[in-house]
């Protein structure tokens, strides 16, 4: 009976980590070029199941309000390209299809789809952070705020050739480490796009790939099977507490 309440609590905190990943998702359905995160559980076997006995000394009540452990839960991100909107901005830049701009932070290289990029005082292309985008050649500096970018990243001012946007890709995008501000870091596999693998849009962006609908739908959905799990563990509670006082009747 301790294994049964032990899936019950095991139950109880991957969806908890569910509700995160909607709430996460659902805050940034306005975020151009955001990718939705998704709660995986990991199966066990029954062999490697926790009984509640252990779940309690690894201090599961506590976890239950922190992340869950990583052979539990994993959380991957949803790369499945969002749709484009138009901006008119000759700044603004989407990946249409596979790939990634390459960027330089304080903490070294990353990588974004967000193109919502600027100018800044120095004349470098940025990040709306103010991170250098990364050209084949290095940083990227223009003269204007109007450059023309064609399909495969190359930029040209004044009939004169800038740089070419430097995009990469990688094998397992699906499991790049999140660094805040639409960053990812380098991950298994990265490789510099060819021309004719590049489909740069200017005066675009693209959308997170995030359905409102389907989010409340998944918390719905997550909400009452939580319920249903606590209901369990309050009836093995009840269960308990009945055998207990029958016991001190003897």
């Amino acid at each position: 009976m301790e294994e049964l309440l032990g899936i019950a609590l095991q139950s109880m905190q991957q969806d908890m980590e569910r509700v995160d990943r909607v709430a996460m998702n659902l805050s940034n359905a306005l975020t151009p070029a955001y990718k939705r995160e998704v709660a995986v559980v990991r199966t066990q076997s029954s062999s490697q199941a926790n009984s509640f006995a252990r779940l309690w000394d690894a201090g599961m009540a506590d976890a239950v309000s922190r992340n869950v452990p990583e052979n539990q839960v994993e959380v991957l991100s949803d790369t499945r390209p969002g749709t484009l909107k138009s901006t008119g901005q000759n700044l603004d830049l989407a990946i249409a299809g596979s790939g990634y701009f390459e960027v330089q932070t304080d903490n070294g290289t990353a990588y974004t789809r967000q193109g919502n990029f600027r100018m800044d005082a120095r004349g470098r292309l940025v990040t709306a952070q103010g991170y250098p985008v990364m050209g084949k050649g290095g940083d990227i500096y223009l003269n204007t705020s109007q450059p023309s970018i064609d399909a495969t990243g190359n930029i040209v001012e004044n009939k004169l050739p800038v740089g070419q946007l430097k995009i990469v890709q990688f094998d397992k995008p699906a499991s790049l480490r999140r660094l805040g501000n639409g960053l990812v870091a380098a991950g298994e596999g990265m490789a510099q796009l060819q021309d004719s693998e590049i489909q740069v849009k200017q005066g675009y962006l693209e959308n997170a790939n995030v359905s409102s609908m389907h989010e409340m739908v998944e918390l719905t959905q997550t909400m009452r099977h939580f319920e249903s799990m606590q209901k369990v563990a309050q009836g093995y509670d009840e269960m308990l507490g009945t055998a207990i006082r029958k016991l001190g009747d003897l």
